[in-house]
């Protein structure tokens, strides 16, 4: 529906929306799907810190991989990337990983920090949305409680699926930091793209994409997205301009993915077939050493 409207609203404004989908070059592209790598790639760290404070003994290598087959169904919807994250990591580490609901929960801390740094800068919508100066510091106040509310509570409630907070008592610090990594390489890549189509605007614009993107992100809107979002946010510049960004948006974002998911893949049947072939695990030099008779 939201695609339909979209597409309806372009119809006449075509020419302007090709030009500027156009205006970025290549090299802007592909840096926009390494900033998206990045921000997946630090967001996996996240996890990975939270995971392990559970007493979990899985490998970096499988939790990334279990992230890439993640990141592929992500593209479809988000809470569907986190379903599908988790059943890889239980199908390929079911001794070494949490059991679901204690996964479940270690995606809370993650969670929480995101909504409460979008709370914090929910200031940045303020003029596109032409809300009230004040209106930011009611998520501001619930998100903050929230956060202090679920470190209380991992430190009352520790074993079952509680374990999954345990983050919050001891790596609390390092899983934040990879959070705004992952957070600073996606506003990175929304600047950089809106300004490679000519969309000249501050870092608090975007900012504000960021978080209307997550926002709405929530809600079943599909592949319009990215153009809804940038429609929302930047539509005081030309709804073709903004929504030739949400579409650069969504398919480097894509990209993205569809690379992190293909590096899982490769991995995965790498490690596959050196299984099925432990001969190829033996040095060269001494798989031709002569075997005495």
């Amino acid at each position: 529906m939201v695609a339909g409207a979209l597409g309806l609203e372009l119809v006449g404004r075509r020419g302007q929306f090709m030009h500027a989908i156009h205006a970025a070059p290549i090299w802007i592209l592909s840096l926009a799907v390494l900033l998206q790598l990045v921000a997946l790639i630090a967001r996996t760290e996240a996890w990975h810190v939270c995971v392990r404070a559970t007493g979990a003994t899985v490998g970096r290598r499988r939790l990334f991989r279990a992230a890439g087959v993640g990141s592929l169904a992500s593209v479809i919807n988000g809470s569907l990337g986190t379903a599908a994250r988790i059943a890889s990591l239980r199908r390929t580490a079911p001794h070494d990983s949490p059991r679901v609901p204690a996964l479940l929960a270690a995606e809370v801390p993650i969670i929480s920090v995101e909504i409460a740094l979008t709370a914090l800068f929910s200031f940045t919508l303020v003029g596109p949305l032409g809300v009230p100066w004040w209106s930011p510091l009611i998520p501001i106040a619930v998100a903050g409680a929230a956060v202090l509310g679920l470190g209380r509570l991992s430190e009352h409630r520790r074993l079952g699926l509680w374990s999954g907070l345990a983050v919050m008592r001891d790596q609390r610090r390092r899983m934040i930091a990879f959070v705004l990594l992952a957070i600073c390489a996606q506003i990175a890549r929304n600047w950089l793209l809106l300004h490679a189509i000519g969309v000249d605007v501050s870092p608090l614009v975007a900012i504000a994409l960021l978080i209307a993107t997550f926002t709405l992100g929530q809600l079943p809107v599909g592949p319009a997205l990215g153009p809804a979002a940038a429609v929302l946010i930047l539509g005081s510049h030309g709804v073709a301009t903004a929504a030739a960004a949400g579409v650069l948006l969504t398919v480097t974002s894509t990209v993205g993915s569809l690379c992190y998911a293909a590096w899982a893949t490769a991995d995965y049947l790498s490690h596959r077939h050196l299984a099925l072939n432990p001969e190829l695990l033996v040095s060269p030099e001494i798989a031709l050493t002569p075997i005495p008779a």
